[in-house]
């Protein structure tokens, strides 16, 4: 391709070089995978630049997805249940993925339904937060779930709030 964009066809090496260097420009490979491989006469440093700033903007659009850690046991009592299933709300709310992980200890590895139980229970308790996203899978010594927000919990999270700071 020409320095304006324009098709210059099939050329060998050498010519493309002569006339990158008659136009005081580079002859910069832009498709290498093609077949005949795509070079454009260009100035190297403004392509640089260009593909940086590119670059630049895709990383500013992607989502940046975290994942919060609760930690339970399989014994835990009411109260701790519900102190734990509280945080696991409130990152849900936050748009946050969370991995429940119930930690198992001596005898309490022969029964992992326990486990089981205790996580689909707080899977149903945070229903309308989030959904199962990796169902329980026993591991070693642990039993994980990864908990995923649905994908407007953000939205209705804000708007819960700003309707009850309105009420008040």
């Amino acid at each position: 391709m020409g320095p304006n964009g324009e098709q210059v066809g099939i050329v060998r090496i050498e010519d493309a070089l002569r006339l990158a260097q008659e136009a005081d420009l580079d002859l910069v490979e832009v498709a290498p995978q093609a077949r005949p491989p795509v070079a454009k006469l260009m100035d190297f440093g403004k392509f640089k630049y260009e593909s940086a700033q590119k670059a630049r903007e895709s990383r500013r659009n992607q989502q940046l997805t975290v994942i919060k850690e609760q930690k339970l046991r399989p014994k835990i009592d009411q109260h701790d249940y519900e102190t734990k299933k509280g945080h696991v709300s409130r990152f849900l709310a936050a748009g946050n993925k969370v991995k429940v992980t119930i930690m198992f200890r001596g005898r309490e590895q022969s029964r992992p339904e326990l486990g089981f139980r205790l996580l689909q229970k707080l899977a149903d308790d945070v229903a309308e937060l989030g959904f199962v996203e990796s169902s329980p899978k026993q591991d070693g010594r642990n039993m994980i779930m990864v908990l995923a927000p649905h994908k407007n919990a953000k939205a209705k999270s804000k708007a819960a709030k700003e309707t009850e700071s309105a009420e008040s």
